[in-house]
Order: structure tokens, then sequence, then C-alpha cells
């Protein structure tokens, strides 16, 4: 499915506000290891930090609607080959091709302009929907992290997904 009108761009420091919206979502953070209660502060300075982080943002009319991240490591010389990768779309856009969208540019990004030959990610093992995103995007299961998160007053696991460059 393809959202008409969708654009994807690089996250502004402006977009700090939107981001912040997204994310207050109960529907949201929880399948994110970020904490509830975001300020828009903390992620205008995530956005603005140069730091081997390449965010995209997926936006429908004037308004932002999904995120994704690949970071890199500029300053480990042994993994410059490779990403980690962070999703995020907004609750009311859940199953309308945002994710999807996200991913083909983020991939693109990777392949294509960073260099990248490997992605990596951890996703909560009952988060299926985004399981299978990752699954049609070559991602596959490399490990489960036991124990690997406190979430809602409890520990959860989590898999290691990493897709490589052909």
């Amino acid at each position: 499915m393809q959202v008409e009108g969708l654009q994807i761009r690089r996250a502004e420091p402006d977009d700090c506000s939107a981001l912040y919206e997204m994310f207050i979502s109960p529907n949201v953070y929880p399948g994110t290891l970020q904490l509830p209660y975001p300020s828009r502060e903390q992620w205008r300075q995530r956005l603005s930090a140069p730091d081997g982080s390449y965010n995209l943002v997926a936006v429908a009319g004037d308004r932002v609607v999904g995120m994704l991240g690949v970071h890199t490591f500029p300053n480990r010389p042994r993994r410059k080959h490779v990403g980690s990768v962070d999703i995020v779309v907004h609750d009311e856009w859940h199953g309308k091709g945002v994710g999807s969208a996200l991913m083909r540019a983020g991939l693109d990004l990777a392949d294509n302009w960073l260099n990248l030959t490997r992605l990596e990610l951890e996703v909560y093992t009952d988060n299926e929907s985004a399981i299978r995103l990752y699954e049609r995007f070559g991602f596959e299961r490399e490990g489960t992290l036991r124990q690997h998160a406190y979430r809602d007053g409890r520990y959860v696991d989590s898999y290691v997904m990493a897709r490589l460059k052909q």
C-alpha cells in the first residue's frame, strides 16, 4: 500500500514538536526503548546532533507521521560498514504503508549512499507487525535478547535482526 502524497525527507530540528507528539502516544513509546514523557528540547537536541545519525521523516501534507533513523559508527573503524536502524510510525498511520516507505528510503540511503553492508536492529518479540515489516525487507532474526528491556512493569525479550547487503 502506498500513501498518496507521502514525502520522505531528512529530519530537521524544527520537527521536534511533531516527534514529541508522536512519542507521547501510549501506543507508540511502548514499542520503543524510549521512556514516556519526552520533551521537545530532547528531540531538538537529538535532531541537531551530527553524530553519524541520519534521521528521515515521513510527511503527509504538513504532518510528520513517521521517522526512521540509520545510525552509523564513525568512531569505530572496524564497524564502519554497519548501521543500526530504528523506526516509528504515528499510531494513527499504522498499516497504511508509512513504515514500508520509510524502510525503502532508509535502505536506499544505507545501500547506495552510506556504503553500509550490514544493517541491524532490535525489536520486541511481541511486535509482530514490525517483525513482518523487517522480514519483508530482508532482515533475519539472529538471536533473542532475554529480559532485554523493562516495559510496563515487567522484563520483555527482543530479537536481534540484521540484513546483509547482497
